[in-house]
């Protein structure tokens, strides 16, 4: 049967699967990234689980894959098939695609994509943005990034950076929060489940308290939680009109660990979406449907691409600066 190697590349785990041409999982496992134990380490790890991938594929399907499809954080050059650097992996310019082909015998073409492009992608084709020639697919974790898809594939931009909406500062001036970036005020300073956590940490008092919790008390009608939390809303809800004014998506996918919250966000956020658009128009607003397989699944898309291309440059995966983690 034919297949393809899927590997998406987090901070803490290593997400891999065999992916069939429907996009079905053949097989899936997970992995330590053992980023503490250095990068030269994550790299011996991913090409090991790479190496092993195709000898499963081999033994159970009668034949090895057909392409390896990757998603890793941080700054990516499609073009070179380089992973120019990511912070929480101690990358700089690691030839990725190169040392993966070499490591599968010479013969197995890779595609090399940034991890919430690749997101955006599956949840475009095959998640919540299925049918939708228009979308921006925005995840809320650690820090805030996003996809911009346009009939099928994710818009790169002139450079590789359209749709970091996480760096549109709705809080400019000198008392905006720092940003990794170097700016003031951005969106994820504010509004990502980072600084959720962090705002509902100070609340409280408890170092310990996170987004999550505040979700919880925010649906018990916690004062402090509504505050928070309608701080962070209102942020989020100016960032995506920007977005939407620019962009006029269909559908907005809104994803990461604070969509977990259900309509304890998604209730307010279009509400306050509403309230703030004018001549624009209002798109469906929803969650991401794929949870933490997206990375797979669109690794899984970038690798079948390349087959159905013929070429070892990836159309669809973006070379771009991601500071967000």
């Amino acid at each position: 049967m034919k297949h393809v190697i899927a590997l998406d590349v987090g901070g803490t785990a290593i997400k891999a699967a065999l992916v069939a041409a429907d996009n079905t999982f053949l097989h899936e496992t997970r992995r330590a990234t053992a980023r503490d134990k250095g990068p030269e380490a994550v790299v011996a790890g991913i090409l090991d689980l790479a190496a092993e991938l195709r000898d499963l594929g081999a033994a159970r399907f009668g034949e090895a894959a057909s392409a390896v499809g990757v998603a890793v954080p941080g700054i990516v050059d499609t073009a070179t098939g380089t992973a120019v650097y990511a912070a929480n992996l101690g990358w700089r310019d690691v030839p990725l695609r190169e040392m993966l082909g070499a490591r599968l015998g010479g013969a197995t073409p890779v595609a090399l994509g940034h991890d919430v492009r690749t997101g955006g992608l599956a949840e475009g084709r095959i998640g919540a943005g299925r049918g939708a020639d228009r979308f921006l697919f925005v995840p809320l974790g650690t820090g805030i990034a996003g996809a911009i898809g346009i009939g099928g594939r994710i818009e790169e931009g002139a450079h590789g950076y359209a749709g970091e909406i996480g760096h549109i500062s709705v809080r400019p001036g000198p008392d905006g929060p720092e940003c990794g970036c170097g700016g003031r005020g951005c969106l994820e300073t504010v509004a990502s489940a980072s600084a959720v956590s962090r705002a509902w940490a100070a609340a409280t008092g408890d170092p310990a308290a996170d987004a999550a919790a505040c979700a919880a008390a925010v649906a018990a009608g916690d004062p402090r939680a509504r505050a928070v939390w309608r701080h962070a809303v209102d942020a989020l809800a100016d960032g995506l009109v920007m977005g939407l004014t620019l962009l006029d998506p269909g559908t907005l996918i809104i994803g990461g660990g604070l969509a977990e919250a259900g309509e304890t966000l998604f209730a307010p956020l279009r509400a306050a979406v509403a309230e703030r658009i004018t001549f624009q128009k209002l798109p469906l607003i929803v969650p991401a449907a794929l949870g933490d397989t997206a990375g797979c699944l669109g690794a899984g898309l970038l690798a079948w691409d390349l087959l159905a291309t013929h070429t070892t440059r990836v159309p669809h995966a973006t070379p771009t600066t991601e500071v967000s983690a």
